[in-house]
């Protein structure tokens, strides 16, 4: 015990001798032998020049673009959708002559009040009005098959309510009719190749609450 109690002060003593002698001292302290030049360095953090320099280029000739950042939210529904369907550019036209940044048909927008495509596809408000016109309309016309399908399990996918809408912007929605009221066997593809199963699956879980089913919507 004794011994310990010695070796104790000892330390005690060292300790305020030293910081007596650093504080007397003038010297300044040379820290260039801690310099890191020449280490190789592994950083763990993100590097945030890169991540900008990547959103930059999706935004680059575009006047809006998908996000990886907007969730499940019904803004990253659309922008998710938007993206698929065109890259997010407003002034596409595929080779089925569908326009657009979410890729309409000339019948389609005449269900919801577009009479002139050509207007339409120099107009980015008219088309995000467009959009969600038409969703709200193919959420009126699925309403019964939302309300017995959502949650159920078809071709190995859990049904739920995003799917189906844009399935319904994919095909129409009386192929997601057919698709569901079959359990997946009436699979619908478009001239591309893409099915109602495809896009069931892609958009599934995002949060459409937003939109409010309407049998009359118009974009115009």
């Amino acid at each position: 015990m004794v011994k310990h109690i010695a070796s104790y002060m000892t330390f005690t003593l060292t300790i305020s001798a030293l910081l007596y002698l650093s504080f007397q001292s003038n010297e300044t302290i040379d820290l260039s032998k801690y310099s890191t030049e020449g280490l190789n360095l592994n950083y763990t953090v993100n590097d945030d020049n890169v991540q900008d320099d990547y959103l930059l280029a999706l935004n680059e000739n575009k006047e809006e673009s998908f996000s990886p950042y907007l969730g499940k939210s019904f803004v990253g529904f659309k922008e998710a959708l938007a993206f698929k369907e065109s890259g997010g550019n407003y002034n596409s036209v595929n080779t089925y002559g569908y326009l657009g940044k979410y890729q309409f048909g000339a019948s389609t927008l005449k269900l919801i009040g577009i009479n002139n495509p050509a207007k339409f596809l120099k107009n980015p408000r008219l088309q995000e009005k467009a959009f969600l016109a038409n969703t709200a309309r193919n959420k009126w016309i699925l309403r019964r098959d939302i309300k017995n399908f959502v949650g159920k399990r078809i071709n190995g996918i859990i049904v739920t309510e995003s799917g189906i809408l844009a399935a319904a912007h994919l095909a129409g929605p009386g192929s997601v009719k057919q698709y569901l009221r079959s359990y997946g066997l009436d699979n619908f593809a478009d001239g591309y190749g893409t099915t109602v199963h495809y896009y069931m699956k892609r958009f599934s879980g995002y949060d459409t609450s937003f939109v409010k089913a309407d049998k009359k919507a118009k974009a115009i």
